[in-house]
């Protein structure tokens, strides 16, 4: 099984600590971000694809050709948003279901063993600023209803947190812009999760996102 890793992104929110590392090579309590995904994949997970744009050859240096046991392939990212990104890895997937990770994310093993048990599923949990984020409804079945990227008006507090396993069925629906120019993945999960039936996993460490330098050690706080 493949995982997709979106490491893309100039992290604008992060500067000036992005200015000359990429936001996936920062460091929280002593390890890198991309330490820490790949030291929580779960076994199942036996290749990497991770898709690079901003100071990409930073990223390959980092994790080479293999990277804590299992082989990494780079895929070229773009800057019209993480939609593109993600689908510039489509070559390398095939007829199978595959796990999409934000390079940005901490996550635990627990959180992609859980939801690896559904067909379909994205990680969430509750925080204080749901505008800044993806934000989810649920059906009473505890499936997603409807995933609105930073809304002007948030309805509920619960976000998607960047984890997802999905299938080939992504692929049949095209991004849509974004009012702010940029082309999100979550309006594609939003086209998918009106045809099929999605579950939301509960995060097991909800550390909330890691967008700015003030967020690095509120997190290293909760580690």
């Amino acid at each position: 099984m493949k995982v997709v890793i979106l490491a893309a992104g100039e992290g604008m929110r992060m500067r000036p600590l992005t200015l000359d590392t990429p936001k996936p090579l920062l460091k929280i309590a002593g390890k890198t971000i991309l330490d820490h995904i790949f030291e929580a994949l779960p076994l199942e997970i036996d290749e990497a694809i991770i898709a690079v744009r901003y100071l990409e050859d930073k990223i390959k240096k980092h994790c080479g050709k293999e990277f804590h046991g299992r082989p990494v392939v780079y895929a070229e990212g773009s800057d019209l948003g993480n939609a593109y990104s993600f689908l510039a890895a489509k070559p390398y997937l095939k007829n199978e279901r595959f796990m999409v990770v934000q390079g940005d994310e901490l996550l635990t093993k627990e959180d992609f063993i859980n939801c690896l048990a559904y067909p379909l599923s994205i990680l969430c949990f509750e925080v204080p600023d749901p505008w800044n984020h993806a934000v989810a409804t649920l059906r009473k079945d505890g499936s997603i209803e409807e995933m609105s990227e930073k809304p002007e008006r948030a309805v509920g507090n619960l976000i998607a947190n960047g984890l997802m396993v999905l299938n080939q069925t992504i692929f049949q629906y095209k991004p849509k812009q974004h009012p702010n120019g940029e082309f999100y993945f979550s309006s594609m999960l939003n086209q998918l999760i009106k045809k099929e039936k999605v579950m939301a996993v509960k995060a097991q460490r909800p550390v909330g996102g890691i967008s700015t330098p003030a967020d690095i050690s509120r997190v290293e706080k909760l580690l």
